[in-house]
């Protein structure tokens, strides 16, 4: 066991870029505010209490680029203590591994992981074995490992399939509280979005106390493309780089994006999995269409302990708390713009990048403020609720 640590722990110090923030701008410390509620502390998934995200980077040679990303919803053990979960497909030309157990019994029993297309197996292996190593979980016969992909095969040699089972658990017991990474790191090392080097990106949103003081957190995977548009600005055609341009010619609409939501209000899988379907109107308003060719996934769960499903409870018939139908139209609109943002973030986040099969540019974003145009509208995160 000691010699396992060691190796975990040599592999995570040695891997580039694993918690480094980005030495460019997010959207907001570039005077783009989107939307009209006001973000939580980190304006990330991390302002959902107890939530925790890691990464590993794998940067080899000159075709190498790829990575693993853990999205843990709590600290404990995720088996014995499950978080309720709800699940949305936009176009499914993709993976997700779990999805099926999320949709038949509403919630998560371990880590989700996000890598890329062709390493999803060696990440599933990661969540189980780590699932069964739990104190508390000697007698677990089955467990339902959670996992999306994104296709990285521009900058990545995906058919090498380098990403091992020790990157997927190194990648969970990285995983953190707090500020984390963003750009080109962990599952996002090799994305490309909207023809410009995309990334992993967070956002979050936090609702005035008289709509109940509910934080949504949205993290996402972004490798999809479209006409770039942010804060609804029409970026990618003022910049000539956009889907069906000249033919318009070949372009980049199609790829993938992977949705991970994570709010502290008491929600039933089924307003989970009506949430997890929201945050894709957060998807269409950066200009993608959600093509033929995409694996466009969302997952939603709730860290509300009201709502976990334990040990204890599983035994006999509970009570839980629950917020009504009435209540969640603001959720919504949180999870639209942190959905929106967490992309923005990944795209600002991103630096250029050669790889595999050639250059991604990063997004230019001294351009992109100047399209803007104008000194930036007030950032409703300063304004009280």
């Amino acid at each position: 066991m000691l010699d396992r640590i060691l190796f975990l722990f040599l592999l995570v110090s040695l891997l580039p870029v694993t918690a480094e923030a980005s030495a460019r701008p997010r959207a907001r410390e570039a005077g783009i505010a989107i939307g009209i509620l006001p973000t939580g502390p980190l304006n990330a998934i991390t302002d959902v209490a107890g939530v925790r995200v890691g990464h590993v980077t794998l940067i080899e040679g000159d075709s190498i680029r790829t990575g693993v990303t853990a999205i843990l919803p709590h600290g404990g053990n995720l088996y014995a203590d499950k978080v309720l979960a709800g699940f949305a497909v936009a176009n499914g030309y993709g993976k997700f591994m779990g999805s099926t157990q999320i949709e038949e019994l509403g919630e998560i029993e371990s880590p989700i992981l996000l890598t890329n297309t062709l390493n999803v197996p060696e990440a599933a292996a990661a969540a189980i074995g780590w699932t069964l190593r739990q104190p508390g979980n000697e007698e677990v016969r089955s467990v339902n490992a959670v996992v999306g992909e994104t296709n990285d095969g521009f900058l990545n040699d995906i058919r090498k399939r380098v990403v091992t089972s020790d990157h997927g658990l190194a990648a969970i017991e990285a995983a953190r509280e707090g500020p984390l990474a963003e750009g080109s790191v962990g599952a996002g090392t090799g994305t490309v979005a909207f023809g410009w080097k995309g990334g992993i990106g967070t956002s979050s949103r936090r609702l005035p106390e008289r709509l109940g003081g509910w934080t949504i957190g949205v993290l996402v995977q972004a490798n999809y493309g479209g006409v770039l548009t942010i804060d609804g600005a029409r970026v990618g055609e003022a910049l000539d780089r956009y889907f069906l341009r000249d033919a318009l010619q070949s372009g980049s609409g199609d790829g993938s994006v992977i949705i991970v939501i994570a709010t502290d209000a008491p929600l039933s899988d089924r307003n989970l999995e009506r949430l997890a379907r929201r945050s894709f109107l957060g998807i269409g308003r950066t200009g993608s269409p959600i093509t033929n060719g995409s694996g466009d996934y969302a997952v939603a769960f709730s860290t509300h302990e009201g709502v976990r499903r334990t040990s204890a409870r599983r035994a006999a018939p509970s009570s839980i708390e629950e917020l009504p139908n009435e209540a969640v139209s603001p959720l919504f609109q949180a999870v639209v713009e942190a959905t929106e943002e967490s992309v923005i973030n990944a795209l600002f986040a991103a630096e250029t990048m050669d790889g595999h099969q050639g250059r991604i540019e990063a997004l230019p974003i001294e351009s992109v403020a100047r399209l803007l145009g104008g000194p930036a509208r007030e950032d409703p995160n300063t304004q009280s609720p």
